[in-house]
This record gives C-alpha cells, sequence and structure tokens, in this order.
C-alpha cells in the first residue's frame, strides 16, 4: 500500500509538474508582472497557485462524472486529450509558448492572478483534458491519496519557481529560459504519446 502511494505520488508529481510547463509560466509571469512591487508579486504568485488547484481539484475528481454524463468512454478522451496535449507540446517545442496563450492580454487587468496567469497560462486546454484522464485512471484510495499530493506538490514547486523567476531571468536569460521551455514540450510530447497510445490499445481491447 505504502509502495503504491509513494509511486503515485511521485509520478503524479512529475506529470502535473511537466502538464503546468512551468518555465513557460515563469517567462508569462516575468512579462505580467514587470515592474510590479514584490509584496503584489508574492500577492500574484499566491492568489494564482490556489486558482490553479481548485480547478486542478475539481478537474481531478469531475472525470467519471463528465464521461459518464456526455456518454463517452475514458479511452475516446484519452485519445483526444492526448492529441491536443501533442498539439500544446509542439507549440513548446516549436517556439517556446503554449499554442493557447502566446500573448499578453490587450487591456489592463486589475487582477492577473486568475487570468490570465492561473487560467490558461497554468491550466489551459490541454491541460484541463490531461487532468481529467489522470483522475480517471486512479480508483484506489492510496492513489487518489498520492495523485491529489501529488498535484499539491506541483503546484508549491511552480510556485517557489515564481518566486525564483528573477534570479532564473537573471541566469538563464529569455534564451535560457526558452530552450528549457521546448525541453519541457519534447516530455510533453512523449506523456501525449502515451495518453493516446493507451486509448488506442485501450478501445481495440475493448471491441
Amino acid at each position: 500500500m505504502i509502495e503504491v502511494f509513494f509511486s503515485t505520488y511521485i509520478s503524479s508529481t512529475v506529470r502535473f509538474l511537466f502538464l503546468l510547463a512551468p518555465f513557460f509560466v515563469v517567462t508569462m509571469f516575468l512579462a505580467l508582472t514587470r515592474g510590479l512591487p514584490a509584496a503584489e508579486k508574492t500577492s500574484i504568485i499566491r492568489r494564482s497557485t490556489v486558482s490553479a488547484f481548485i480547478l486542478g481539484l475539481i478537474l481531478f475528481f469531475a472525470g467519471p462524472l463528465l464521461f459518464s454524463a456526455i456518454g463517452i468512454t475514458l479511452n475516446s478522451f484519452r485519445i483526444g486529450a492526448g492529441s491536443l496535449l501533442f498539439l500544446t507540446a509542439i507549440s513548446l517545442v516549436t517556439s517556446g509558448t503554449r499554442n493557447h496563450a502566446t500573448g499578453l492580454p490587450d487591456e489592463d487587468r486589475d487582477d492577473i492572478a486568475v487570468v490570465p496567469l492561473a487560467i490558461p497560462v497554468m491550466i489551459g486546454p490541454a491541460t484541463i483534458g490531461a487532468i481529467l484522464v489522470y483522475g480517471a485512471e486512479l480508483s484506489k484510495v492510496t492513489e487518489v491519496v498520492g495523485g491529489l499530493l501529488g498535484l499539491v506538490s506541483s503546484l508549491l514547486i511552480l510556485a517557489v519557481l515564481l518566486h525564483l523567476s528573477g534570479y532564473l531571468e537573471k541566469v538563464l536569460g529569455k534564451t535560457g529560459l526558452n530552450i528549457m521551455s521546448k525541453i519541457s514540450g519534447l516530455i510533453l510530447s512523449a506523456m501525449a504519446a502515451e495518453i493516446v497510445l493507451t486509448g488506442i490499445a485501450g478501445f481495440i481491447a475493448t471491441t
């Protein structure tokens, strides 16, 4: 039981962390908060992380209910979500940005913590689909707890990276952050392929 918990926790933490595309989020955070005082940046990080967690928590448990309500199977959703995630991975690899969040808001916003930072920069369409799939795959209590703690850990790691964003920009520069985003995209493409292939195999097995 403990082995299952730790295995699920570690794999979930890694999965969710790469789904969040942390270095892309860091790049967008730097652009969105340029010139803001440190206290306000800290507040934005806290609120955006909490917002992303609330949405992630809802999605984590919503998968089975959603699939049942609209009459599709988990395997079918795996194929669709994996394909969407693959498109996001391609965008990260080719340009270092997510295809759904490539620009900054045109208008001034009173609060950027929820929109656009939490949604869709942290959690975009492809991430939503992947979280629905991963949440639906976990059935045992130990797996569910490990998965939830993995989600929390990944968001905490992202929050730490955002707090260190100024140092990361100095050390890596814009080019370095872009390269790290592309590496994240490469890993995301492998995750997307796994989701799609699992869905295809499961679909074939049930026909």
